[in-house]
């Protein structure tokens, strides 16, 4: 057996999805209007970068071609030649929703069938029945927000407070979340996550998919900033993932990032985190080193999403992409004969749209691996058909859910 590799580059759609008007993101292409910015030298910002967007390894793997197949359309050509061993398509998204466990289980094979909970747009958010058992379960002298907010926003507004009085910032958004936003030093880390543990319990019956935890520094409003000990408790999968069949076997899956937290760390044999994209690239790469015969490394790079994707940062995006892509060689210089690595993504989220959520696009499916034929894959219409893929790369029997395309890469059973 050889190896596989999954980088989810957060948040990076590619436009076209056939449901996107459902979702009100008929339009919408995080890939494309990032390119689009930097031509018309929109996403120049002096000392980060400046010009066309250039990511010629992407490039080399048939994003644009991956592009031209999400959205119909022809995309300008980098100039790159495309590796031998690459091969490139787009994939629909089916699940409901446009978060990132919907996005992550699917690709690893299992498609939400169900709907998630939501809470509406409004001042309060939340039920008051659920808001009074946070409180009293919580042991909390109240909360603050209670309301669909940016992160970033919703720490300026009520941070200072929140020092004040020890109650936590509650929050949420087009997402199935409550998000809790407290600093690390008043409330306590460990009583945050602990917190959020008890709002877990309280938001199942309401199928809620995640429950994040949101800490951060700083003492005004001027100096305050969230750091990297997010965490997510997210609802566990429903019916056994390809990470579930891995280990069940024996095979180990090495999770990077946030991957483990999506999943409620089922079907992970380890978790490696690190604080921003870079030094998540890091932990892959050495992840790649130590990864044995039929091992998985699945990892996400969140900060595509979070900081600027959220954030509506356009140029912050574009260099982020444009770093990522620099240091892609020296994960192609990892793989060895017959391993498999596959770049895509879990949604979208055009920094270019209105608000600030994601927003519902197709994702890239490219990669290469040593001794594949590559070539295109077409647009492939559940993202489960990347899981079946990996899963008969590392000789799994074929799950209930996608198509793999493995034969047509030159794979072999």
């Amino acid at each position: 057996m050889a190896r596989a590799f999954i980088f989810v580059l957060d948040s990076f759609g590619i436009g076209g999805a056939a449901d996107a008007d459902r979702y009100g993101d008929a339009g919408a292409n995080t890939f494309a209007h990032i390119a689009e910015a930097c031509a018309e030298g929109r996403a120049d910002r002096e000392g980060l970068r400046s010009g066309p967007l250039f990511v010629p390894y992407m490039a080399s793997l048939g994003l644009g071609k991956a592009a031209e197949t999400a959205t119909g359309l022809g995309f300008a050509s980098s100039g790159t030649d495309l590796l031998t061993t690459a091969f490139h398509g787009a994939a629909q998204e089916v699940s409901s929703g446009k978060d990132t466990p919907s996005g992550h289980w699917e690709i690893a094979g299992l498609p939400v069938r169900f709907d998630w909970g939501y809470f509406p747009d409004t001042v309060p958010a939340f039920p008051a029945d659920l808001t009074e058992a946070i409180i009293s379960e919580g042991k909390v002298p109240g909360i603050l927000g209670n309301c669909h907010a940016p992160g970033t926003e919703i720490i300026e507004r009520f941070g200072e407070e929140h020092i004040r009085t020890g109650k936590p910032i509650c929050y949420t958004s087009v997402d199935s979340v409550l998000q809790i936003a407290a600093h690390e030093a008043h409330f306590g880390l460990e009583r945050l996550y602990e917190f959020c543990k008890v709002v877990r319990r309280l938001v199942d019956p309401l199928r809620i998919g995640r429950v994040i935890a949101r800490p951060f520094v700083g003492e005004t409003t001027a100096t305050f900033e969230r750091t990297y000990n997010r965490h997510d408790y997210a609802v566990p999968p429903a019916e056994p993932t390809l990470l579930d069949r891995l280990t069940a076997r024996g095979s180990r899956v090495i999770a990077i990032g946030k991957i483990g937290d999506i999943f409620a760390h089922r079907g992970i044999s380890q978790v490696r985190k690190a604080a921003g994209n870079m030094a998540m690239f890091d932990e892959a790469l050495g992840a790649m080193d130590d990864a044995g015969d039929g091992d998985l490394v699945f990892a996400n790079f969140v900060d595509f999403d979070t900081e600027f994707g959220h954030r509506r940062d356009v140029a912050g995006y574009a260099a982020a992409l444009e770093t990522f892509d620099r240091r892609l060689p020296e994960a192609f210089a990892r793989l060895r004969q017959g391993d498999l690595l596959i770049l895509t993504a879990d949604h979208g989220n055009d920094p270019t749209w209105r608000g600030t959520d994601h927003t519902r696009e197709r994702i890239p499916v490219i990669g290469t691996g040593p001794g594949f034929k590559g070539g295109d894959i077409g647009l492939r219409t559940t993202f489960a058909d990347i899981g079946e893929t990996v899963a008969e790369h590392l000789g799994l029997a074929a799950g209930r859910y996608g198509t793999s395309f493995y034969a047509a890469i030159g794979g072999h059973a």
